[in-house]
């Protein structure tokens, strides 16, 4: 499996293009970097396969599977060295042979593959065999160095400025990557902090523990300030791609926040979204262009809480329709009806008023008296104020009683409703206030581009918007930021590997739910759900509800 899915990353041109970026220059790239996974990986399977990596069977088995991987590798060079297989994959190139060959000819290079693949083998035999605190150190150091390589360009254009920071730019990176030194230094770094938070980190929380509640506060009250100083510095230390790249990720916050007072608070699963994105552009564009679609010449500000109370009224109007429809059929039901209104914008019919496939142009930039929020920076600010103001409400609605009446129609609705709570009330302030979040998205994207058009609305934005509340956790407000960091952030500031985004992104997202399902933040009531039988003592009643449940599944 292993050796199949390395040929397979070389065939598609993902090694090639990865091998572009040095990890350590000069070195191990990118590229390698896969290869080397899939033997670690290989053998760090068929180790743990035999119950007790550390006997005899577990290496040979490891030693094995590794040499295998190397095997396939070995086997597509050959191929490619005898035919041509560029006739039907095209990223079969010369560069790719030179990669797999090492640089040696082909009689050097096959034995010199199944070798290191049985050496990557083993290594994966020494990994399932270590502790498991032990091995996650080990692989957070060079995981560290991996993260270092693959953002050198933008790590090194941070540290830019005074002397100091610019001879720790030159320690740590040569001209292609991160030197060999530096990224020894990082990874050793990197060990010694975890080993030294490890042995110290009971005694920390203790003495956090023991100071009294002011002392408490004032410590709560610090580490946000530097949080807050953290995102205020990000647009100077960045630049404007940065700045860019931060603003879009603040819409998807902003998106992801009201979506997850549907899907996360409320478990109403809602595939329509962008409808209320597009409402909300939609607003503001009609009511502060100055282009002949523009119907009142307002101020962005002014058009802001418009935009949010058509976005609220739209979510509710959605809301009514689908009230008695639950689960996989409420997201058939919501899918419709985002589609509706990009049919509606796109129509003939609304066409004088809202330019159907031509769009509605000339949006001014927000103004503060004789300031112009035009550049990326301008609007990062705005963006983040925005998203800390919709945080703050949903935060404060999460432990509301309108927030506690959400989670148990998440739950279960029947018995919500039999002890007294109003399902149709709920469910469409979930609709109404989700779609008002939304909706301020929406504001902030039409006086970004300037412009709004239909085709900015797709079906994919909804997709990506529920993907990544999944991804961070549902019910979680961090898990919100960390899913649009990871899903939008990331891919944005890796354009060069952008022709394998989508490839990625399904890969990690398959591997995000094998193995953490409850997502990378999650609420704490999701967490318990998905790992109730894990956390349960033995004989308690979480394992005593296993075994009947395995029990009745006999039966």
């Amino acid at each position: 499996m292993f050796g199949g899915a390395a040929v397979y990353l070389c065939l598609v041109g993902i090694v090639e293009t990865f091998s572009r970026r040095w990890v350590v220059a000069g070195v191990v790239s990118l590229g390698h970097v896969v290869l080397l996974a899939a033997g670690v990986g290989a053998g760090y399977l068929a180790a743990t396969a035999h119950g007790a990596p550390a006997r005899r069977a577990g290496a040979v088995a490891a030693l094995a599977a590794g040499a295998l991987v190397g095997a396939s590798l070995a086997v597509l060079l050959v191929c490619g060295a005898a035919i041509d297989l560029r006739v039907m994959f095209i990223n079969a190139s010369p560069r790719l042979y030179q990669i797999l060959a090492l640089g040696h000819p082909l009689p050097v290079a096959v034995p010199l593959l199944v070798a290191l693949g049985a050496v990557t083998g083993v290594a994966g035999w020494v990994l399932a065999g270590m502790a498991p605190r032990a091995r996650r150190t080990f692989l957070s150091g060079l995981v560290v160095v991996l993260i270092v390589g693959v953002f050198q360009d933008l790590l090194q254009l941070l540290l830019q400025g005074p002397a100091a920071v610019t001879a720790l730019r030159g320690a740590l990176f040569a001209v292609d990557g991160p030197s060999a030194g530096g990224a020894a230094v990082l990874c050793v770094l990197t060990w010694a902090v975890l080993a030294s938070r490890g042995r110290y980190d009971g005694a920390l929380r203790r003495a956090a523990a023991s100071l009294t509640p002011d002392a408490q506060r004032g410590l709560r009250a610090l580490r946000w300030a530097l949080v807050a100083g953290l995102l205020l510095i990000v647009p100077i230390a960045g630049g404007p791609f940065v700045a860019q790249v931060m603003v879009l990720v603040g819409l998807y916050i902003l998106m992801g926040l009201g979506l997850n007072l549907e899907v996360g608070f409320a478990g109403l699963l809602d595939l329509g979204f962008v409808a209320f994105f597009a409402i909300g552009a939609y607003t503001v564009a009609l009511l502060t262009s100055r282009g002949e679609h523009g119907i009142a010449h307002w101020s962005f500000w002014a058009a802001v809480p418009a935009a949010m109370a058509v976005s609220l009224v739209a979510g509710i109007l959605f809301g009514i329709p689908v009230l008695r429809v639950r689960g996989d059929y409420l997201a058939i039901a919501t899918l419709g009806l985002g589609e509706i209104v990009r049919l509606l914008v796109l129509s003939d019919a609304l066409r004088p008023w809202l330019g159907g496939s031509f769009g509605i142009v000339l949006i001014p930039k927000p103004r503060i008296g004789g300031w112009e929020l035009s550049g990326p920076r301008e609007l990062y600010y705005l963006t983040l104020l925005a998203s800390g103001f919709i945080a703050y409400v949903a935060w404060r609605l999460q432990d509301s009683p309108l927030g506690r009446a959400w989670m148990a129609i998440r739950e279960d609705e029947d018995v919500a409703e039999a002890i007294g709570i109003g399902l149709v009330t709920t469910k469409l302030l979930a609709y109404g206030l989700g779609g008002a979040m939304g909706g301020v998205g929406g504001a902030i994207f039409a006086v970004l581009v300037g412009s709004v058009f239909p085709q900015s609305f797709s079906l994919l934005i909804s997709i990506n918007v529920l993907v990544l509340i999944i991804l961070g956790g549902l019910g979680s407000l961090w898990g919100v930021v960390v899913g649009a960091l990871v899903l939008v952030g990331l891919p944005e500031l890796l354009r060069e590997f952008g022709d394998y985004r989508f490839l990625v992104y399904g890969i990690v997202l398959v591997v995000m739910m094998l193995v953490r399902p409850e997502g990378l933040l999650p609420a704490a009531a999701q967490r318990r759900e998905l790992h109730a039988v894990e956390d349960a003592p033995a004989g308690g009643p979480a394992s005593a509800l296993a075994v009947s449940g395995a029990g009745s599944a006999e039966a």
